[in-house]
């Protein structure tokens, strides 16, 4: 959807009236917004992130970080009460189920080194992954997929999700969390990065690609049938705004690929979202200038994760050229969080200078920060955007 076509957040209706969701014109969201502006006062960080996701004019450049990074103690209070919005991915709308596949996982030491093993049970064969925690995240160290016997059960998991809407509770999660907050959600990832990443790895994947690619497609297929019966449950939810994969590196998707199995959905998604004021991204971190002008093109509203030169190909300025008509949801530099406080100033002030007047720029937290650097990185973000983030009002 192109940026000023006239969605705006839409509230939780019962099931029965989802069909009848009426879309209303931006100029509403514009008018509520000024109000705050007009009155001296701040907007709310959970209406600042929706004012420019939906086009409209925020009072200053919003400051996000993900719920599982936020700071404890006084500090996270601090920065929330200087207008830090978390973005909270833990409520899901719908439930997956598989009603004829069984798993259970437990966890083991080797070596002084905690694992987590996997063990997945069809009618069709098992299959068995591994990972190993660490901190936030894990590593995962064996994939499902472990040879050709294994596309059987793959295929078999994917075709027995049952998927069930579980609106209410999201829309209480959605009511309780406050003014400070703003919660996501997902259809998961794009169906070829599944099969490549997550189940199988890039050097298993090239193997396959070359010697079974029909097999690849059967999974591929699949998964995308599977998500055309999860886009309508997600678009009539309560949700506003829903990620679609992520993580696509141009080196290992290739042009090719991303342009014929990746963007496709992209585009089948967003169609879906925007008849019931969805809006869609992606999680596009990695270096982007291979496919910027596919991702220009696509149905996406905004680029989540993008992150700047020099840790990507694409300043931030290069990006809002070329995606002149979606929003910028970036992740602040990473590699500058392990410099000095006035270093960390100097690029909040370069990012918000490259982003002017920025109504399409959201600055979020979505990489890990070095433990001896958060406090001070965050702090100075924070207070940097604070001092000079306001966006020139409109009028």
């Amino acid at each position: 959807m192109k940026k000023g076509m006239g969605l705006k957040p839409v509230g939780f209706l019962a099931e029965k009236d989802h069909e009848s969701l009426v879309i209303e014109n931006n100029k509403t969201n514009f008018i509520e917004n000024m109000k705050y502006l007009k009155k001296g006062t701040y907007m709310t960080p959970r209406k600042r992130v929706e004012a420019v996701l939906y086009g409209d004019q925020p009072d200053k450049v919003p400051f996000t970080i993900y719920e599982c990074m936020v700071p404890q103690g006084d500090l996270g209070q601090q920065l929330r009460d200087e207008g830090m919005c978390i973005v909270e991915r833990g409520h899901p709308v719908v439930h997956t189920r598989t009603p004829n596949v069984t798993s259970q996982s437990k966890t083991y030491t080797e070596e002084g080194i905690t694992y987590s093993r996997t063990d997945i049970h069809t009618p069709d064969g098992d299959l068995y992954s591994v990972s190993r925690p660490l901190g936030i995240t894990s590593w995962n160290v064996g994939k499902l997929f472990k040879g050709p016997e294994d596309y059987k059960p793959l295929l078999f998991i994917i075709k027995d999700e049952e998927y069930e809407p579980c609106y209410e509770s999201f829309a209480k999660a959605d009511a309780e969390i406050g003014e400070g907050a703003i919660l996501r959600s997902s259809v998961g990832l794009t169906p070829l990065h599944q099969i490549m990443i997550s189940w199988m790895g890039i050097e298993t994947f090239s193997i396959e690609w070359s010697e079974r690619q029909d097999e690849i497609l059967k999974l591929y297929d699949a998964l995308v049938e599977q998500r055309r019966r999860l886009y309508p449950l997600v678009a009539k939810s309560p949700v506003s705004h829903l990620n679609y994969g992520g993580n696509e590196t141009g080196h290992v998707m290739g042009r090719e690929r991303f342009e014929k199995y990746v963007i496709p959905c992209y585009n089948e998604a967003a169609e879906i979202m925007h008849k019931h004021g969805k809006l869609i991204g992606a999680h596009l971190d990695g270096n982007n200038k291979v496919w910027a002008d596919l991702v220009a093109d696509s149905g996406l509203d905004y680029v989540e994760a993008f992150t700047p030169a020099p840790d990507c190909d694409m300043t931030l300025k290069e990006a809002m050229d070329i995606w002149h008509d979606k929003v910028l949801w970036i992740n602040f530099t990473s590699s500058v969080h392990i410099r000095s406080d006035e270093e960390v100033k100097i690029e909040t002030l370069k990012l918000l200078k490259e982003s002017a007047p920025g109504d399409r720029l959201i600055i979020g937290i979505t990489e890990d920060i070095p433990f001896d650097r958060w406090q001070g990185s965050l702090t100075t973000i924070s207070r940097t955007i604070n001092e000079h983030g306001n966006v020139p009002i409109k009028l």
